[in-house]
């Protein structure tokens, strides 16, 4: 047993299932194409290999999509997210967990010794015939370093909208509000709400063969097909390389994510030479709005300089396995806002005996996630409302009721097809 993840054979498993279940993970080299030197960190590699490939592995066999390992007081906690959803992955004495930390740490090319600053790297992996990427950071805290890792499974990557889930009428509404050579398209969402990938997938709805589309951002070797890496001199600040780049006739500039106040006010500064994409973290469209007027300081500017802010959250997809049906009551069906022919809704299975689990979920009732969009569209009217400094509410308001995409009557419509229950779309809009 792993971690308290171990899966003990039961009569019933054949040895195939078993070998499978114990199958660790091959690590094959640094992203940036570092070798790490095992052989000259010989103590290092012999208390920390084997429990950072038990860690790595049982995480892969879970589908983590992000692993953790804190330090906390005399021991290290892991933990494994799942479809957004953090499970505890036990405990680790202190060195142990120090231990683990400094390998994956040589493993991905950052440097060991340097425990007081944040770093970020990463490592090529396979596990069970599948490559896999693990994006790792390092953070200072309490106690020692936070590990944090990133699984991308190359076989199951996201490259294109289409692979995102975009439906047609949003790709259509992105190429119209990117088609003027001019305006901010914002990207917001609060963490683990795939903010990155969906940002680079609302760059790749663009027409590039109409339109000049270039980027500043440190794709991580991630390909951007016909969007071009735009040179930023080192000497240039991020205004200077925005005119620089509407000077040689870019129509899209995609920028590094906004984190502060300077770089919003620069993005709406600039926002009449270029089309202007980024990111940054907000829990809606309507609060990433209100945000932006807290950034630049003036709501009216923010209205005439933003063209479209769209914003995502994923949502985790009942298991086709095991998800069971109920005849919903209509008063809940009126009270959700469901059409009251809805005949059945589906649920995850409600089982006191937890003797069996379905093989496909590993019992945990959903198996992946999907996207959840929304956009707010400035409008005339929109606009109106934006400029006067209108909040949140007043906001999400007037987008009902002008019927723009919303993430609550999108997810009801996955509820209505059986993709996911009504308590995990609680449960994603909860806080």
């Amino acid at each position: 047993m792993i971690f308290g993840f171990g899966k003990a054979k039961r009569d019933d498993d054949d040895d195939d299932d078993y070998e499978q279940d114990v199958e660790q993970v091959l690590f094959q080299g640094a992203l940036n194409g570092q070798q790490a030197d095992l052989a000259a960190n010989a103590r290092l590699a012999e208390a920390g290999l084997v429990p950072a490939k038990e860690m790595i592995s049982d995480a892969l066999r879970r589908r983590a999509e992000t692993i953790r390992l804190d330090p906390k007081g005399n021991a290290s906690v892991v933990s494994v997210f799942v479809d957004g959803v953090r499970y505890s992955g036990g405990k680790m004495p202190k060195q142990r967990g120090l231990a683990v930390t400094q390998v994956i740490k040589l493993l991905s090319g950052l440097q060991i010794k340097q425990r007081t600053k944040p770093q970020s790297g990463g490592v090529k992996v396979e596990y069970r015939e599948a490559p896999y990427e693990l994006r790792v950071r390092t953070t200072p805290v309490e106690g020692g370093e936070r590990l944090s890792v990133q699984v991308t499974n190359m076989k199951e990557s996201l490259e294109k909208p289409d692979e995102m889930g975009f439906p047609v009428e949003l790709k259509e509404k992105i190429r119209e509000l990117t088609g003027e050579r001019r305006g901010c398209v914002l990207v917001c969402g609060p963490p683990q709400s795939g903010t990155s990938t969906f940002t680079r997938g609302v760059v790749l709805c663009i027409d590039s063969y109409l339109y000049l589309v270039n980027h500043i951002v440190d794709m991580e070797g991630r390909d951007l097909g016909n969007v071009s890496q735009f040179e930023a001199l080192p000497e240039d600040d991020l205004e200077t390389t925005i005119g620089r780049a509407a000077r040689s006739e870019t129509d899209c500039l995609y920028v590094d994510p906004i984190r502060n106040a300077e770089t919003a006010q620069v993005l709406f500064r600039m926002q009449d030479k270029v089309t202007l994409i980024a990111e940054f973290p907000a829990r809606d469209a309507a609060t990433g709005i209100a945000q932006l007027n807290k950034w630049v300081e003036d709501p009216g500017v923010v209205a005439d300089g933003l063209a479209g802010i769209l914003s995502q959250k994923l949502i985790r997809r009942l298991c086709e396995e095991c998800k069971h049906a109920f005849r919903p009551n209509p008063k809940l069906l009126a009270k959700v806002g469901l059409p009251p022919e809805t005949k059945a809704l589906y649920r995850p299975p409600q089982q006191d005996d937890d003797s069996y689990r379905c093989r496909s979920c590993a019992g945990l009732g959903f198996k992946g996630r999907m996207p959840l969009f929304e956009l707010i569209e400035m409008t005339e009217e929109m606009k109106e409302l934006v400029a006067s400094g209108a909040g949140p509410a007043e906001i999400k308001s007037l987008a009902r009721k002008l019927k723009m995409p919303s993430m609550q009557r999108e997810g009801l419509k996955l509820v209505a097809a059986g993709k996911t229950s009504l308590e995990e779309l609680q449960r994603s809009f909860k806080g």
